[in-house]
């Protein structure tokens, strides 16, 4: 059965780090304007500070993105400890059903560990070519595609390496790989609820799709600190761990790109000696072994470099040998940032007189992507009902707190998300309505801007692989 784990807290100088450093990170990121979701601190083994911007919390699992690789290789690496596969086993191997009938040299040639170490031979990421297959078998579309180097000669970033490296522990183990992770990592390290999203024929997405807390993530850098061993148990091969995170490729040479330090299997070494696993829009396992450090953050920031320029510049030159004297003024200080951070709602005017002659009454919508027909606005004094139907006459409902966020499910862009809402008056004419999907990196900025009997919605979302910008949605009242 598995039973919850909470890492073990302290003061920041009982394990030698600077009160001082600390607010000064979080004093830089507010004037940076970075948008970060949680932070925490590990110092020996020890939680030295931790803290949430509000209205996300550490009850809430994140969406990892990519930082979802690093898991991936680890149930690699428990696979090779198992004597499961060898990381010079052919890929084609495991999948003989699904093998070009004369692959290229190229294609025969390519071994688990250039999975791993994304050398695959590809000239692009292969991800974007796997979906499109009617049949959903991503795996035959991968070893479809050409191989156009020699694999263990070139870097390229490749989501579709790291889902063939989920599609193979399921093949070698009859288990997805969260099944395979849950009794080998998540249950030891105490990681409940962990979700991990699939292709159509149910194999784990390996490269993205998992979420799990913000202290979670701190435990996986943990265990890859001690080497494998947590609690006094090995959980992991110190062979692994140490292979795992040393740079198997190059990946340029920038000095000041934490992006070009080289990269192993499925982590990225980082300046300052540093390695880490990492995802789209600033998530980030941060792991230092010179220091005895382990840094955890979630964001929607797409930044992420000046994240970690910031962790450098800050938390790097607080992390001393010994423990430091307790900071009388300090520390209290830097507690009460900790507990008041805060994403705080738009707070622009509460009341408009067109709120009156609209409320309760429904808009036909024009055909837009997001299939809603009709809308209607209820204010009220504390917050605003925002109602959708779509075209299957499903009704959608998004309550957005006047100045304050007001929490609650919706399902109207597909699965059921958490969404913490608000909504404010920018004008007479002008209503925002800013919904916060709290488990996610992101957030959708809705503009009503209503014209007699028109309304027009304007949508944008803060980070995208694609426009942040999405076309107008133009109505009239029914």
């Amino acid at each position: 059965m598995l039973h919850t784990y909470h890492l073990p807290r302290s003061t920041p100088e009982q394990q030698g780090v600077s009160s001082s450093a600390i607010a000064a990170f979080l004093e830089a990121v507010e004037q940076n304007q970075k948008e970060l979701h949680s932070f925490m601190l590990l110092r020996h083994g020890r939680v030295a500070a931790e803290g949430w911007w509000s209205p996300y919390g550490p009850e809430r699992p994140h969406m990892l993105f990519s930082l979802s690789k690093s898991f991936t290789s680890t149930a690699i690496g428990l696979a090779v400890e198992e004597g499961r596969l060898s990381v010079d086993d052919p890929v084609l191997s495991f999948f003989p059903d699904e093998a070009p009938e004369h692959p290229s040299d190229h294609l025969s040639s390519m071994r688990v560990r250039h999975l791993l170490s994304m050398s695959t031979g590809h000239a692009e990421d292969t991800i974007g070519r796997l979906g499109g297959r009617e049949d959903g078998n991503w795996v035959k579309a991968f070893l479809g595609l050409p191989v156009e180097y020699a694999p263990g000669t070139k870097f390229v970033y490749n989501s579709g390496a790291t889902y063939m490296l989920s599609a193979i522990i399921q093949k070698v183990t009859g288990l997805t790989l969260l099944a395979y992770l849950q009794p080998r990592l998540f249950e030891p390290l105490g990681i409940e609820n962990a979700a991990w999203e699939s292709c159509p024929r149910g194999i784990n997405t390996g490269g993205w799709g998992l979420s799990i807390k913000t202290e979670d993530i701190a435990k996986f850098g943990q265990l890859y600190l001690q080497k494998g061993i947590w609690n006094g148990k090995r959980i992991l091969s110190e062979a692994w761990v140490e292979e795992a995170t040393t740079a198997h490729i190059s990946n340029g040479s920038d000095p000041d790109s934490d992006w070009q330090q080289g990269y192993g299997y499925q982590f990225w070494r980082c300046r300052h000696g540093a390695y880490r696993g990492d995802g789209a829009f600033g998530q980030f396992c941060v792991v230092l072994p010179g220091q005895d450090a382990v840094i955890a953050i979630t964001s929607g920031e797409n930044d992420m470099q000046g994240i970690l320029n910031l962790v450098w510049e800050h938390l790097l030159p607080g992390l001393s040998d010994a423990p430091l004297p307790e900071d009388e003024t300090a520390l209290p200080s830097l507690t009460r940032k900790l507990s008041s951070l805060a994403l705080l709602p738009p707070r622009e005017r509460s009341h408009s007189s067109v709120a009156a002659k609209v409320s309760g009454l429904r808009y036909v919508m024009e055909a837009n992507e997001v299939h809603a027909q009709t809308v209607s606005f209820t204010f009220a004094e504390d917050a605003t009902l925002f109602t959708v139907w779509d075209d299957k006459g499903t009704e959608h409902r998004i309550r957005c707190g006047n100045g304050e966020w007001q929490e609650g499910t919706t399902a109207l862009k597909g699965n059921p998300q958490r969404v913490a809402a608000s909504g404010t008056w920018r004008d007479e004419h002008t209503f925002v309505m800013t919904w916060r999907f709290v488990e996610t990196p992101f957030y959708d900025t809705i503009v009503c801007r209503f014209d007699e009997d028109r309304l027009r919605l304007e949508p944008s979302t803060n980070v995208s692989f694609g426009p942040t910008e999405h076309p107008p949605i133009e109505g009239k009242l029914l």
